[in-house]
């Protein structure tokens, strides 16, 4: 059978490419725990978090959730992973800043979770954390930045940290292997339809 031109340069094209990816792969020689940050003003960091994890714990890794904002414990993300094994899941937050309207007790708040998740970024059994909505408590300082960074470069080598939340701080980004910035481009809310159950709950 003769090729046509189109299929020649198709296969040709794809050829050069897996030259590239290949090559791409084979400098890639290091492993290492992975900062992650998700940040942006789009929908899906958290989700994106969550998928992580569930791959995660695919391949048998124990893993741990600290969520700084939200305080609901009904969501459909906890009620799944709560009842597995090899997670550990806390809810720290009250609630969202508009909700609490407290500096004093959101500082609070956010320095007792900080001081729960010290002791996950020192155990090495835990192989991936999810810091949830993280940004918040450092946009509104209500944890020294300085701190978090010291405590995240000190981790065990292996450990793997996902960090969601709009406006990461520079600092934060620019320590972290790998930085998504998510986009708003168009969302159900802004419609006028509610947070959906297994969307957005």
């Amino acid at each position: 059978m003769v090729e046509s031109d189109h299929t020649k340069r198709y296969r040709t094209r794809m050829q050069r490419k897996k030259e590239v990816i290949d090559e791409a792969i084979a400098r890639a020689d290091r492993e290492q725990g992975l900062l992650l940050i998700l940040t942006g003003n789009g929908k899906g960091k958290s989700s994106s978090a969550f998928g992580m994890l569930a791959r995660a714990l695919g391949h048998g890794m124990r893993v741990g959730v600290a969520q700084f904002i939200k305080g609901r414990s009904d969501t459909g993300e906890e009620a799944f992973f709560s009842k597995q094994d090899n997670v550990i899941w806390h809810v720290l937050g009250e609630g969202f800043t508009w909700d609490t309207q407290n500096l004093e007790r959101d500082t609070e708040t956010a320095q007792r979770g900080w001081v729960i998740v010290q002791k996950m970024l020192c155990d090495s059994s835990i192989n991936l954390i999810v810091l949830d909505e993280f940004t918040y408590p450092l946009k509104f300082g209500w944890l020294d930045i300085a701190t978090v960074l010291n405590d995240l470069r000190n981790r065990p080598s292996m450990q793997h940290v996902v960090i969601t939340g709009r406006a990461a701080p520079d600092a934060l980004c620019e320590m972290a292997d790998t930085v998504t910035e998510m986009a708003d481009v168009k969302h159900a809310f802004r419609a006028g339809i509610q947070a959906q159950k297994g969307i957005d709950l």
